[in-house]
C-alpha cells in the first residue's frame, strides 16, 4: 500500500470514528412529564426542548413525553437517577425521600408567600438544594411554579389554628403533612388525590388543602364552599438532567442546558400565575367564601413541634431551614 493510500485510509477511519461519536453524542434525549398539553408546565417543557435543540445548535435534542406516560413520578425520579431517561420535570416533594435537602421545602410554612420562594430558591438555598439532589445524580438546571396550597373545607372559613381544631383533613402521603394538621387540631387523612372528591362529598373528610387549578380543575369547589389563604406548602418544582449526562457535556453546551432550562421558567412562572388567577376568578364567580388568612404568625408558632421532629433526626439542614427564613 502506497503512503498516499495509507494517509487516505486513516483519514477515512478518523472520520468514520468522528461520525459514529457525533451522532452517539449527539442521541435525543428523553423527558417525563407529569401534566397534560395545555398545562402551564407542559408548554413550558416543550418550550425547554425547542430552547435545547437551539442553543446546542442541535447537538442535543429533547422529545418529551407528556401525561406520566412513561410511568409515575416516583418511578420517574428513579429512571432519571440511573439514566432511564435524561430529562425531567419532578415536584420537590417526591425528591424528599431522595435528597433530603429537597424535603426542608415540604415543611409548612418555610416560605412566607411566592415572592419569598422565588428568592430563596433562585439564591443560596436554592444552590444548596441543588448540591445535595446532585449528591443523588439529579441535577437541577430551573426551579418552576407549583402554586401555594391552601385550606378549603366544607364547614367554616379557617382564620386560626383553633379552626382546624376537630377537622377531618386530607393530605398528602408524608409525615410532614399529618404532622402539620395534627399540630393544628386536626385528623389527618392521608389519601389518593383522585379519591379526594367523593370523600368531601360524602363527608369522610371535612376538607383539604391544594392550590387554585387543582381546587378548581376537580370541581372541589363544589363540595367544599370554603377557602382560607393560608399558603402553608409552597413546594417548588424542579427542571432536572440526569448527573451522568450532565457532567458529560462541554462547558458550553452545559451553559446552553441551563440557560435554556431557566428561560423556560420565567414562562412557566409567567403561566402559572396567569392560570391560578383565572381558576381563582372561576371559583369566586361560583361562590365560594373566600378569606385571607391574615395572622400567619400563630400558624408558624403551632408548627414548633413539627420543626423539631424533623430537626431532631435532620440536624445537618437546620442551617438551610435557617437561611430559607432569612431571606429577604
Amino acid at each position: 500500500m502506497t503512503l498516499i493510500r495509507k494517509i487516505g485510509s486513516t483519514a477515512l477511519a478518523v472520520a468514520i470514528a468522528a461520525g459514529l461519536a457525533g451522532a452517539a453524542h449527539a442521541a435525543e434525549w428523553k423527558g417525563w412529564n407529569i401534566h397534560k398539553p395545555g398545562y402551564p408546565n407542559t408548554v413550558a417543557m416543550d418550550k425547554f426542548a425547542e430552547l435545547v435543540a437551539e442553543k446546542t445548535e442541535g447537538r442535543h435534542t429533547l422529545k418529551m413525553f407528556h401525561s406520566g406516560v412513561l410511568g409515575n413520578q416516583p418511578d420517574a425520579i428513579e429512571q432519571l437517577r440511573i439514566g432511564g431517561i435524561e430529562i425531567g420535570n419532578f415536584n420537590l416533594g417526591p425528591i424528599g425521600p431522595v435528597a433530603p435537602e429537597a424535603n426542608v421545602v415540604s415543611l409548612p410554612f418555610v416560605f412566607k408567600d411566592m415572592d419569598h420562594m422565588h428568592r430563596a430558591m433562585d439564591g443560596a438555598p436554592g444552590d444548596q438544594i441543588s448540591a445535595g439532589m446532585a449528591k443523588k445524580g439529579l441535577i437541577a438546571l430551573a426551579w418552576y411554579d407549583s402554586g401555594a396550597r391552601s385550606f378549603y373545607n366544607s364547614k367554616r372559613p379557617i382564620n386560626q389554628p383553633s379552626d382546624v381544631q376537630g377537622m377531618k383533613v386530607r393530605v398528602m402521603n408524608n409525615d410532614l403533612y399529618s404532622g402539620m394538621i395534627a399540630a393544628l387540631g386536626g385528623n389527618p387523612s392521608p389519601m389518593a388525590f383522585s379519591e379526594v372528591y367523593q370523600s368531601l362529598k360524602t363527608g369522610v373528610v371535612d376538607g383539604a388543602e391544594n392550590n387554585w387549578p387543582s381546587y378548581e380543575s376537580t370541581g372541589h369547589f363544589e363540595v367544599a364552599g370554603y377557602y382560607s389563604l393560608s399558603q402553608h406548602l409552597i413546594i417548588p418544582e424542579c427542571v432536572c438532567i440526569n448527573a451522568d449526562v450532565y457532567n458529560g457535556l462541554s462547558d458550553t453546551d452545559k451553559a446552553a442546558v441551563k440557560a435554556a432550562a431557566r428561560e423556560s421558567a420565567e414562562l412557566q412562572r409567567k403561566l402559572w400565575a396567569e392560570r391560578a388567577e383565572a381558576s381563582r376568578a372561576m371559583v369566586m364567580k361560583a361562590g365560594v367564601k373566600f378569606n385571607d388568612v391574615a395572622d400567619k404568625a400563630a400558624f408558624q408558632n403551632a408548627m414548633k413541634p413539627v420543626y423539631e421532629k424533623f430537626l431532631a433526626s435532620n440536624q445537618e439542614l437546620k442551617p438551610l431551614v435557617e437561611a430559607i427564613q432569612a431571606t429577604q
